[in-house]
């Protein structure tokens, strides 16, 4: 399995560059938000309208992308950010503020699934290097004022109203200075799943919040993230991911005597932190290490790595090969990698699909069906109404769970 990574710098409005990236995998975005007939809801006015009451200094921006793409309705919705299809992710974070500021994190997720893309952009005045996704958004990143930024999925099945959390972090990037104004901007846009987000700046500052659509957000002072909230809400999730066994070690490793940030950013590239199960969607896809002090990004493979900062930004591509272990098998049922000379035209990777093949490929092994009829059922039952059935895949992950553990 590969991934294909870019750093790219376009420091200044989004242009032909961005448009780029854009025309590559808007393709494959349109096919997730319209796979299977399902509405892609709710409507356009309704989607624009949210994004004025909760992130307004982002509407010119907005309406810039619409115009370079010339967005039609089922784009320029997704744009907004508002009310996207509902997905999961892993991931594991961490500070340390000692000698040296800095944020590093394991982005956990299925290759085929990911951008591949660190751009460096000014879009509002003020320069931002993100990871990026769904076009416009960003899972981790640091602006020129040293705040950096970064999410792990909380581990909860709650889906609800308001932003892709990519969206929220572009937002706080954009426009928040420090980690007070950070805070406060995440603690007033509604994110639609739940996410630990954690904000450090250059002063040593650092929170997590914990955002979920159905209760107020909880602001922390803890230093690293899993994917749980305090505890466990969804055990079977908890259990093939190994959300808790991944946050007692960065409990014992920050505390630790002696320990730097150099060692916990090495931590991340071994178990339990990294993680090999890229079919199955739990592979680790890249660390970065983001040093506020030193305005510097590191994206890192056990093999290679990317350094850029502010001052200093070369564009790079990196082919990176991912090696999947025996303990569970391999899929050739994964969508293609959506490089620049295999872009999708008239039929472009369905994310649903894709997901589909790879639980179920993994659930024939974890539960041996008796014939091919059961196999059929799961693979139907896993896709109701055209998006993932998330009662099914809690059947999934506890089966999943239980046969990663007895063969572990």
């Amino acid at each position: 399995m590969q991934l294909h990574f870019n750093a790219i710098s376009e420091a200044g409005l989004p242009g032909p560059k961005w448009k780029k990236i854009f025309d590559l995998y808007w393709p494959a975005y349109q096919a997730w938000l319209t796979s299977k007939g399902t509405a892609y809801v709710p409507d356009l006015q309704t989607s624009q309208a949210a994004l004025k009451k909760y992130m307004p200094k982002m509407w010119p921006t907005y309406k810039r992308l619409c115009k370079l793409t010339n967005a039609d309705p089922v784009a320029a919705r997704f744009l907004t950010g508002f009310q996207p299809p509902a997905y999961i992710s892993a991931c594991s974070q961490a500070v340390t503020v000692a000698k040296t500021v800095q944020l590093v994190r394991n982005y956990d997720y299925h290759p085929d699934l990911m951008e591949g893309t660190l751009l460096l952009s000014a879009w509002n005045g003020k320069k931002v290097i993100a990871t990026s996704d769904c076009l416009i958004g960003a899972i981790d990143g640091m602006n020129e004022d040293g705040l950096a930024i970064s999410l792990t999925f909380g581990g909860r099945k709650a889906v609800g109203e308001g932003f892709g959390i990519p969206f929220i972090l572009r937002y706080v990037l954009e426009f928040c200075s420090n980690v007070e104004e950070a805070v406060a901007t995440l603690s007033a846009i509604p994110s639609h799943i739940s996410y630990n987000v954690t904000v450090v700046d250059p002063s040593g500052a650092f929170k997590t919040v914990r955002l979920s659509p159905d209760r107020a957000p909880v602001i922390t002072d803890a230093a690293f993230a899993t994917n749980h909230q305090g505890t466990v809400d969804w055990p079977e999730n908890a259990l093939f991911n190994k959300t808790v066994e991944r946050a007692d070690f960065l409990e014992d490793l920050l505390i630790a005597k002696q320990v730097d940030a150099q060692q916990v950013a090495a931590a991340f590239l071994r178990p339990p932190l990294y993680n090999t199960l890229f079919t199955q969607g739990f592979g680790t896809l890249y660390t970065a290490v983001y040093n506020p002090l030193a305005r510097t990004v590191q994206v890192r493979w056990p093999q290679t790595d990317i350094l850029v900062s502010f001052d200093h930004f070369t564009e790079t591509y990196k082919l990176i090969t991912y090696d999947q272990p025996a303990l569970l098998p391999q899929t050739d049922a994964v969508a293609p990698v959506l490089t620049e000379a295999q872009a999708p035209t008239s039929s472009p990777a369905d994310w649903q699909e894709v997901v589909a093949d790879v639980l179920v490929d993994t659930t024939v092994v974890s539960v041996p069906p008796e014939h091919k009829t059961k196999l059929k059922t799961l693979r139907k039952n896993i896709i109701r109404r055209g998006e993932i059935s998330w009662e099914i895949l809690v059947d999934y992950w506890a089966k999943a769970g239980e046969a990663y553990w007895k063969k572990w």
